[in-house]
């Protein structure tokens, strides 16, 4: 016999071996159903033998999973069926007794590999879980278009901002000495500009300084300054016109001051503070210093409306001291005009509209063990 034809009927004959996969007697109660799963390599060939021992089997089919039914048979006594499989897939075998009585059978299941590497095929079946994606169609109000509204409105807005001075206090004051026997203890006190508000305008206090100086060597360090400061802002735009104004402004950070003098004791208080200062108790001051000549600036938010007091103290034995105290505000003057304007409102147009939405699940699937 020529060799290559013998060696292709032995390959013919490996390949064509049947291997059992199931040999089972089968017994169905009344109303039972009996499935049998097994996995199945490409190119299989299964070889499926019923043999009813007695009555017929009521039903039997053959599916691959999940759903194509590859055959079914009613009131089955004997049936032998073969099947090629298409690729790695799992086969259910179905048995269902509809009677009121036991039905037994016996169930063969062969498979022909179509190749040598599967010979060894598991056919288990294990399940893994895997992701669906679920399409659902939905009826949505999704956006078709936009409508575009113009109306005319009207608004407040600045009209007209600026900042001032205002000098709200300029006196002097006489501190006798200690051996007047009249007290050494005096003041002043003041008030700043109330804040106005309308509808068409607002006028604030922003911020203030005070000057305390002793006697005329503080007087003509103060026309220095104002000199220095009027030079300073000469043909500049400026909304202070004094010394103490630049300093509450925040423009200028320092004055000159007188070295040679008689001095005082000063300190800034409310009425409270100011009534035991006068009684020689302990008191708290919001500012103090003492000298021929101080100044503070004021722009705490707390402290730019309301009533306040210098206290003054003179700790010289012989000699009174004449205190001039300035007060200087910045006043911040907003007028209000109304505006017309244009205003745009886009309201977007809504329409029904079938959609297609996805879900992901997760389910369990047979497939086969195999190698």
């Amino acid at each position: 016999m020529n060799k290559v034809l013998l060696m292709l009927l032995c390959t013919f004959t490996a390949f064509a071996q049947k291997i059992p996969v199931a040999d089972l007697q089968i017994k169905l109660n009344p109303g039972a159903t009996e499935e049998l799963m097994y996995g199945f390599a490409d190119g299989d060939r299964i070889i499926f033998t019923i043999e009813a021992d007695g009555s017929a089997i009521s039903e039997a089919a053959v599916t691959e999973y999940p759903a194509a039914l590859k055959y079914k048979g009613q009131n089955v006594k004997e049936e032998k069926k073969e099947f090629t499989v298409q690729g790695n897939s799992v086969y259910v075998f179905k048995f269902v007794n509809t009677t009121k009585g036991k039905r037994n059978c016996r169930v063969t299941i062969q498979r022909v590999p179509k190749r040598s590497e599967t010979k060894n095929f598991n056919t288990a079946v294990k399940w893994i879980k895997v992701q669906d994606t679920l399409w659902t169609s939905v009826t949505k109000d999704v956006v078709v278009g936009y409508d575009t509204l113009h109306r005319q409105k009207t608004r407040r807005v600045i009209a007209s901002e600026k900042k001032y001075e205002e000098m709200v206090f300029d006196k002097s004051q006489r501190v006798n000495a200690k051996s007047s026997f009249k007290g050494t203890r005096s003041g002043l006190s003041f008030s700043l500009p109330a804040n106005t508000v309308s509808k068409d305008e607002t006028k604030k206090v922003v911020a203030w300084a005070y000057w305390v100086g002793v006697g005329e060597e503080s007087n003509e360090f103060w026309k220095q300054n104002r000199k220095l400061i009027t030079g300073a802002v000469q043909g500049a735009v400026s909304y202070f016109t004094s010394p103490l104004g630049g300093i509450a402004a925040g423009a200028i950070t320092n004055l000159m001051l007188p070295v040679n003098g008689e001095d005082v004791e000063y300190a800034l208080v409310n009425d409270q503070n100011y009534k035991l200062f006068l009684e020689e108790k302990a008191y708290r001051s919001f500012d103090n210093g003492k000298g021929i000549a101080g100044y503070k600036r004021v722009t705490d938010a707390d402290k730019l409306q309301g009533k306040f007091n210098i206290a003054l103290a003179n700790d010289n034995l012989m000699q009174p001291v004449d205190v001039n105290v300035k007060v200087s505000v910045i006043i911040e003057h907003i007028k209000y005009k109304d505006e017309k304007y244009t205003d745009k409102t886009i309201t977007p147009r809504y329409g029904k509209k079938i959609v297609r939405e996805p879900s992901v699940v997760v389910k369990e699937i047979a497939v086969p063990v195999g190698k």
